[in-house]
C-alpha cells in the first residue's frame, strides 16, 4: 500500500493523517508516479487552514519528483523510468504521497545533473524566479530590487539569478543568520526587519532614489512598506501572502508615491502551455547543471512527520527549501 497524507477537516498542523492508499492502475493520459521527494511549500498550509478551499477529504501538496512506474494510454511525453518533476495547485493536488496517479502533461524530465530531491525542492519556486526575473520587466545591469524574504527557497534562487543579471539585490531578513545566508547567495545588502525602517535603509542605500523592483511574497504586513522603498515610475510583485492577503486600497496611492506599478502574477500563466513550460524549465535547469545557482535543503522530513513541518514552516524555522523523502 502508498501512503498519502490528508486532512478531513481545515485547521492547524494536527488535522493531518497519514493513510494508506491503493493507487492502481494509470488512466488515458496519466502515469504511476512513484515519489523520491516531495516539495514542502508555505502554499500548502494555505490548503491546509482553509485559505484556499478544496473539497474534503483532500491530499496535500502541489511538487514533487520521482520515477515513472507505468503509463497510462496515449501518453507519449514521458516513459517508464523516467525520472521526473512537476508542480502546479490544484491539477496535481495531493503530492504528500509515497506514490500516486498523475495527469502526464505537467510532468518535466529531469536533466542528467539534476537530482530528485534538488528537483523537489526547486520546482516552483525556480520556475517562479524564472518567469519573475525573466517575464515581467526589462531589467538593464545596475539596476536594484528589494527581495523580502530573501533567505527561503524563492528568494535564494532569486538572489542567485538576479546577480548573473547584473543586478543589484537589497535583501529582507528577519535574523542575523538568515542575514548571513542571503549574503552567501548573492544579496549585496541585508536589511533585517525586525529593527530597521526598511524603507529608510532602501532609501539610504539608493542615493535616496528607491529601487526599480520590489518582490513581495509578505502581503499584508510589507505592502506599504514596498510601495515606500520603490523609486519614481517602480513596480510592486506581489508574489505571495504568507502575513495575510492585501487589503482594498485606493488606486490613487499609485499615482500619489511616484506612478507606481503593481502586478499580482501566478505562475499558472506562465507555464499555460507546453512551450513555456519548458522554456522557463530549460533556464532554470540549466543555470543549476552549470553551477551558477545552487539549491539549498534545510530540512528533510518523513511524511509522517507533515505536521511538524507544517509547524515550523510556520514559526518560520525553515530557511531555503525543505522535502519530504523516504
Amino acid at each position: 500500500m502508498a501512503k498519502l497524507v490528508r486532512f478531513h477537516q481545515t485547521g492547524g498542523p494536527n488535522v493531518l493523517r497519514l493513510e494508506d492508499i491503493d493507487v492502481g492502475d494509470p488512466g488515458p493520459g496519466q502515469v504511476r508516479l512513484r515519489h523520491v521527494a516531495v516539495g514542502l511549500n508555505f502554499a500548502d498550509t494555505y490548503f491546509r487552514n482553509g485559505t484556499y478551499p478544496v473539497p474534503l477529504p483532500s491530499g496535500l501538496g502541489a511538487e514533487a519528483a520521482g520515477v515513472v512506474e507505468a503509463v497510462g494510454e496515449g501518453v507519449t511525453n514521458v516513459a517508464v523510468g523516467d525520472k521526473v518533476t512537476y508542480t502546479g495547485f490544484l491539477n496535481t493536488l495531493g503530492a504528500y504521497s509515497s506514490e500516486r496517479l498523475i495527469p502526464a502533461a505537467p510532468l518535466i524530465v529531469l536533466p542528467e545533473g539534476v537530482d530528485c530531491e534538488t528537483a523537489a525542492a526547486m520546482t516552483m519556486r525556480g520556475l517562479t524566479a524564472a518567469y519573475l526575473l525573466r517575464r515581467l520587466h526589462p531589467f538593464q545591469p545596475g539596476d536594484s530590487i528589494l527581495l523580502h524574504a530573501a533567505a527561503g527557497g524563492l528568494g535564494l534562487i532569486m538572489s542567485q539569478w538576479a546577480k548573473l543579471l547584473g543586478l543589484r539585490v537589497l535583501g529582507v531578513v528577519s535574523s542575523e543568520e538568515k542575514a548571513e545566508i542571503a549574503r552567501a547567495h548573492g544579496c549585496d545588502e541585508v536589511i533585517n526587519s525586525r529593527h530597521d525602517d526598511i524603507p529608510r535603509r532602501v532609501r539610504d542605500l539608493t542615493s535616496g532614489l528607491g529601487v526599480s523592483v520590489v518582490f513581495d511574497g509578505v502581503g499584508r504586513d510589507t505592502f506599504q512598506t514596498s510601495l515606500d522603498s520603490l523609486k519614481r515610475r517602480g513596480l510592486l510583485v506581489c508574489v505571495g501572502t504568507a502575513s495575510g492577503t492585501i487589503p482594498p486600497f485606493d488606486p490613487q496611492i499609485l499615482a500619489i508615491k511616484g506612478s507606481l506599478f503593481l502586478t499580482r502574477p501566478a505562475l499558472a500563466d506562465y507555464i499555460a502551455t507546453p512551450e513555456e513550460r519548458a522554456a522557463l524549465a530549460g533556464e532554470i535547469f540549466g543555470h543549476i547543471t552549470a553551477g551558477d545557482i545552487r539549491i539549498r535543503i534545510d530540512r528533510r522530513y518523513a511524511l509522517s512527520d507533515a505536521a511538524q513541518a507544517h509547524r515550523d514552516l510556520e514559526d518560520r524555522k525553515i530557511i531555503g527549501s525543505s522535502v519530504f523523502v523516504g
